[in-house]
């Protein structure tokens, strides 16, 4: 093994996160959804042992690692609340100093950095160096504006918003992950063309995540006979991991968040499709231009025995298909029934559309514990801890942006003034090109949902007035947050973990820089094409 960190965290990713070797209990490879939703690169999950039965992850049925992730999850949700619900509760965003910010880029720049630089310490002490940014902000919020108004924030935003962001993570993640893929093709460059297509779909129906880990194994072995194959996990990236899950809520963390604010469901479709459609079309056209040169070039190389020959390629575990039909039914119910009912809860009021929505979610998520086989989560690895990993960064995070979303809501009278000066024209209305690429180069190092709403506050925060008469600005706080995601190893959850698994199977990915040299040279032309055509 090389002394580079990033070679050394990824094959421990590899092979700490499968938990398996690439072979079912029946001796097919398989695909695995090994990985955490938002994970940070370089977190290795701990290695939970063999499984004690079908049911083994079950909540109801006793699972003490289910019971003890959810029961996690459940007390991590408390604090982020008020990163939601900041400016409905009075912060004085116009009279707090720029230096309320610095927990919120120091948390990310931690989440950023920690993995790669001091790796060791990041794995074993993440959650301590997240409590200890959320404490430099719940202490000093806490004594400077009380803790009644803190109390009713956490409240507010804990069942009206953040509960529904984890349900959906929650079901989504426990539902992809009884899905395998066994079996075996040639990759041609047509073939790859067609599964990057295929898992650009995918993306926006049952996420970024989700896509990403079914997908790219089977593709990595339609390829692992070619000598040059790194560019397959690198467009897979590009294309499956990020650009694809631009065009529903559930594709990417952010459109999530927007729907959580009130962004309709299919909004993201209506307005963002032509970008998808021009961004993910010229990079799947480069993919095939390269793949083509490539593939003639190595015609005339001397034959690399396929480890893996072509088979027929099955799906398992089709039963939790449906049930992520279900998933989106339940979102999609939620955003056309408006009884007008709502239910008071600890003095919040909530809707019963919304009530229905998660408890349906909540059940698919269960139901899907239940029929899913034993064998097809054992190989893929699958364990509580990254819900809960998700739980705890996500905790910090909201609780770090709270009085960042107060001094934006203060607009040109708080202390980010010059941040909204250059995403405003000299008339007052908003520049949407620079919405577009703030968004997006903050998305490439940060995380894309806190940044998109921190975008989102600053654009307004009201969906009504953004899905109407500001609509192209959200479109490019959206595009910014999903698209840019792509430019490094660290701009979205699955980027890494790709990297991770493509390395452990013995493709010669490039380092941290050596990938950015790619994006840089594949993705910022179309990306600045995209913006002059429908951002400018």
């Amino acid at each position: 093994m090389g002394k580079d960190p990033l070679t050394r965290i990824a094959n421990r990713i590899a092979k700490g996160n499968s938990g398996q070797s690439d072979l079912s209990p029946r001796g097919e490879e398989v695909a695995s959804v090994d990985a955490s939703l938002f994970s940070p690169p370089g977190r290795r999950w701990p290695r939970s042992g063999r499984m004690r039965g079908p049911f083994s992850y079950a909540i109801p049925l006793c699972s003490v690692d289910a019971l003890t992730a959810i029961a996690v999850t459940a007390v991590a949700m408390l604090l982020p609340a008020q990163a939601l619900a900041a400016e409905e509760h009075g912060l004085p965003g116009q009279t707090m100093p720029l230096w309320w910010a610095l927990p919120f880029a120091g948390l990310l720049l931690s989440i950023a950095t920690g993995p790669l630089l001091f790796h060791h310490a990041w794995e074993q002490h993440y959650g301590k160096i997240t409590a200890f940014w959320a404490a430099l902000v719940i202490v000093p919020l806490a004594v400077a504006f009380g803790i009644p108004s803190a109390t009713e924030a956490v409240l507010h935003a804990l069942l009206t918003e953040y509960m529904s962001f984890i349900i959906l993570l929650f079901a989504l993640f426990t539902i992809s992950g009884g899905i395998l893929v066994a079996g075996n093709i040639h990759g041609t460059p047509l073939v790859n063309a067609g599964l990057l297509l295929i898992g650009a779909v995918l993306a926006s129906i049952i996420g970024t995540t989700g896509a990403s880990m079914i997908l790219i194994r089977p593709i990595l072995r339609a390829n692992d006979n070619r000598p040059f194959n790194a560019h397959v996990a690198i467009f897979f990236i590009f294309l499956v991991s990020n650009i694809g899950g631009s065009l529903t809520p559930l594709g990417d963390p952010p459109l999530f968040v927007g729907f959580l604010r009130g962004v309709d469901f299919f909004w993201t479709t209506a307005n963002l499709w032509q970008e998808t459609l021009f961004v993910g079309g010229v990079v799947l056209a480069v993919f095939l231009a390269i793949d083509i040169i490539l593939h003639r070039r190595e015609g005339g190389a001397p034959k690399i025995k396929d480890p893996t020959p072509d088979t027929k390629v099955r799906i398992r575990g089709l039963a939790n298909l449906p049930l992520l039909a279900g998933v989106i039914g339940a979102i999609l119910l939620s955003a056309i029934w408006k009884p007008g009912v709502s239910v008071s809860v600890l003095g919040v009021s909530l809707e019963l559309q919304d009530l229905a929505r998660d408890a349906i979610i909540l059940a698919l998520a269960l139901l899907s514990l239940r029929v899913s086989y034993k064998s097809h989560r054992e190989a893929n690895g699958f364990n509580w801890e990254p819900i809960s990993e998700v739980a705890k960064l996500f905790a910090g995070i909201f609780i770090c942006i709270v009085p960042v979303v107060a001094i934006l809501k203060a607009g040109h009278d708080g202390a980010l003034a010059p941040l909204v000066s250059l995403v405003t024209s000299p008339s007052g209305e908003p520049n949407d090109l620079a919405y577009f690429w703030l968004t997006g180069v903050l998305s490439s190092f940060l995380d894309n949902a806190p940044t998109y709403l921190v975008f989102f506050e600053l654009a307004g925060g009201d969906p009504q007035h953004l899905m109407t008469s500001f609509a192209s600005t959200l479109a490019a706080i959206s595009a910014g947050a999903v698209f840019m995601g792509a430019n490094t190893y660290i701009g979205n959850a699955p980027n890494f973990m790709v990297y991770a698994i493509a390395r452990h199977r013995g493709v010669k990915m490039p380092g941290f820089f050596g990938y950015m040299a790619w994006s840089g040279l594949v993705l910022i032309p179309p990306f600045l094409i995209a913006g002059f055509l429908f951002f400018r």
